[in-house]
């Protein structure tokens, strides 16, 4: 079968290899593909995998042997499933590939706005402590994990292993979501969004994109957390409405903010929260460590090898 991998620098910038996949069939692999390469590379191919190109209905009727797309990541929302189903497409995705990274990128992104660990580093780098008239400095207030009150939103696999990890710093751990787990640790409280809000020292993002979270965190919602408080999201971008969240850092209503991920990516070079105060914005990079991105590489050519022997898994369309 014709295998045809249209933006595979994401997964693979070189530290992994494609053999397994190659040895499936003819296997053609593009770092980076435009939309009319898309369609041009992928003429012949019956298998197409993709991280982040869009692939839908009007790509799919431009490839007449397509008969199978493969997601190499957990969201899905790129391929238009339903033309995907209508032309008999098979599609899948990895899942729970990424837990562990992705709660400690949480974690990499609460300790900074606790300690400013970069920006210390670099006064001491620019030749400050050398200086210095007292044997220690800091010039951000230094927070101390344990005894607060962690509030994560979205109670999935890595909201629980980032739940773990609070409790291992001594934090008390508080939730909610769509519904409450009928397996719901003794030690975990379910609150209502709005009191968990109002009473987490920090507040962590882990629940899917869709109509009812889209932008849940507003100005309304905002208002209620306190202003020593934490927003920290390694979820998905469009659950915050950026706006809001850099007027409320401005306005002082809330402590700081650390972000893995933006409404739209790349982001505009005049986003609001590169000018926030308190605010850290990383470039989705809670994914991609090489232990996470090798299980990704290693479910994808299962995928690729179980459709090809007629027991197609992970399907999503």
């Amino acid at each position: 079968m014709k295998i045809v991998v249209v933006d595979g620098y994401t997964l693979n910038p070189g530290d992994l290899s494609w053999d397994d996949l190659r040895a499936l069939g003819e296997c053609e692999v593009y770092e980076r593909s435009t939309d009319e390469e898309l369609l041009s590379r992928s003429e012949a191919a019956e298998i197409l995998l993709t991280n982040k190109m869009e692939v839908r209905g009007r790509h799919m009727e431009r490839l007449p042997k397509l008969r199978y797309i493969g997601v190499t990541a957990t969201g899905y929302n790129i391929v238009d499933v339903v033309a995907a189903r209508e032309q008999g497409i098979v599609v899948t995705n990895v899942p729970a590939y990424g837990t562990a990274s992705v709660a400690q990128m949480t974690f990499a992104l609460l300790l900074e706005l606790c300690h400013r660990a970069g920006h210390h580093a670099q006064t001491v780098s620019n030749g400050r402590w050398a200086k210095s008239p007292d044997f220690c400095y800091w010039d951000y207030p230094l927070v101390e994990l344990d005894g607060l009150t962690m509030g994560i939103i979205g109670l999935g696999r890595i909201g629980h292993a980032v739940a773990r990890l609070a409790q291992a710093f001594g934090m008390k751990v508080v939730a909610t979501g769509r519904s409450k787990p009928k397996d719901l640790p003794a030690n975990i409280a379910w609150l209502d969004l709005e009191t968990l809000l109002h009473t987490s020292d920090v507040v962590s993002l882990h629940c899917p994109l869709t109509a009812e979270t889209k932008q849940m965190i507003n100005a309304q919602r905002l208002k209620l957390m306190n202003p020593t408080a934490f927003l920290v999201n390694t979820s998905r971008g469009p659950l915050i409405d950026e706006a809001a969240l850099a007027a409320a850092l401005h306005a002082g209503q809330i402590a700081g903010a650390g972000l893995d991920v933006l409404s739209v990516e790349p982001p505009a070079a005049d986003n609001p929260l590169y000018k926030a105060p308190n605010c850290f914005v990383t470039p989705h990079i809670s994914w991609a460590t090489r232990a996470a991105r090798s299980r990704l590489m290693r479910v994808a050519v299962e995928n690729v090898r179980a459709f090809i022997g007629g027991k197609p898994q992970n399907v999503v369309s």
